[in-house]
This record gives structure tokens, C-alpha cells and sequence, in this order.
């Protein structure tokens, strides 16, 4: 699949993309347990999404990485479409 055949509430998304950048990590809390998130721009020959990182994907996907998100989650989030790996999903570093 290609990014520009994302559309919003797709499940089992399986593509293929480059790191372009990574935002800053955040931390937030959530059924008081600490989390992290960090958003990183990525793209493939047919245009750019944001990735949303969770937890331990913000520690070991770097800016430059080419990365396979296997069984993601497309979501729409200010009009925009949003690709994470969801609660089944993984990202693969390649």
C-alpha cells in the first residue's frame, strides 16, 4: 500500500515509508501510568502523513530511518490523515 491510498478509519495498513523528521517526545499519564508520544513526518513516492510514535517506538525510530508499519491504523486528526500503529499493529525498522 502507498500513502496516498490512506484514507481516514482504515485498519491493516501495511506500508512502507522514510523518516523525513520527528517532532519532540511528550509525556503524558494515562490510567496513572506515564506514557510517551512523538510525531514524525514520513513519506513515500506518493506524498507525506504524520506518524504518531508510541512508548518505546519514540525510543528507537530516529529521523532518516526507513520503517515498515505493519497492520497500522489510519485516523483523522485537524483535517488531517494520521497513521500509527494502533493497539496490533508494529513498525519494523529496515
Amino acid at each position: 500500500m502507498k500513502i496516498s491510498d490512506l484514507k481516514p478509519n482504515m485498519d491493516s495498513v501495511d506500508v512502507e515509508v522514510e523518516v523525513v523528521e520527528k517532532g519532540e517526545e511528550r509525556e503524558f499519564i494515562k490510567f496513572g501510568r506515564i506514557g510517551k508520544m512523538a510525531n514524525a513526518l514520513v513519506r513515500d513516492e506518493t506524498g507525506e502523513i504524520v506518524l504518531t510514535l508510541w512508548n518505546e517506538e519514540v525510543e528507537i525510530i530516529p529521523a532518516g530511518a526507513k520503517i515498515k508499519v505493519v497492520n497500522g491504523r489510519v485516523s483523522e486528526f485537524q483535517d488531517k490523515l494520521c497513521l500509527s500503529s494502533g493497539r496490533y499493529g508494529c513498525l519494523f525498522l529496515m
